[in-house]
């Protein structure tokens, strides 16, 4: 029986990979539609999050049976708590990148991005992709020195979210309307993506570790 539920935690841990994996790929095509207005490579993300989610789905009931039938305690009750938070941040994480991508379509044949801020979006688009990267790594090996790495280069991305608020809201800026709403709610995507990689990390140090570091807010 032991046997048996220890093969169910491995699946649990499988199924977060590979998810992540799924995420990180949309996150890639996602910024790289947006940078060029790529809008076949944005149908593709629109097209592709359905599968993130009955994955999610699939790993959540698999994680829900094995607290109805194992009844795990201690740091195997950890694990596979902490997978079903863990999947749905990975779930939103997706649908973020499905965001970006529909920015994309909306604007097409025209820029997504907001005259002037190419450069920025460039870089936040980069930092999410190796954010997803850095946490596909941190769920398959565990290795703490990745969730370090993750919170680092959030800090860069909520840098570059400030510094588009500021832009817009400057008197130099001179975008319409609908480029100010792009430019916020884009900015704001790319942000958040990585708000939930540093919340997953948080929750893989909390199982490596049994210590939960809480963030600013929550201290």
């Amino acid at each position: 029986m032991r046997e048996v539920f220890q093969q169910s935690l491995d699946e649990v841990r499988i199924r977060l990979v590979e998810i992540s994996e799924l995420v990180t790929e949309a996150i890639e095509k996602a910024t790289t539609a947006f940078g060029t207005s790529d809008v076949a490579l944005a149908e593709e993300v629109i097209e592709n999050d359905p599968v993130i989610d009955e994955k999610t789905v699939a790993l959540d009931e698999l994680a829900i049976d094995i607290l109805a039938r194992q009844q795990p305690v201690a740091s195997d009750l950890r694990t596979v708590v902490s997978a079903l938070r863990i999947s749905a941040s990975l779930e939103r994480m997706g649908d973020i990148a499905e965001h970006i991508a529909q920015l994309t379509r909306m604007r097409f044949p025209d820029r997504a991005i907001p005259r002037g801020l190419k450069g920025t979006f460039t870089k936040m688009g980069a930092i999410d992709v190796e954010l997803a990267r850095k946490l596909t790594e941190l769920l398959r090996t565990r290795d703490l020195v990745l969730a370090d790495e993750i919170r680092n280069e959030d800090d860069k991305l909520d840098e570059l979210h400030v510094s588009v608020f500021e832009k817009v809201l400057s008197d130099s800026w001179q975008g319409e309307a609908s480029a100010t709403v792009d430019a916020t709610l884009a900015s704001r995507y790319h942000e958040r993506f990585g708000d939930h990689a540093v919340s997953v990390a948080k929750k893989i140090v909390y199982l490596a570790t049994g210590d939960w570091v809480p963030s600013p807010e929550e201290a």
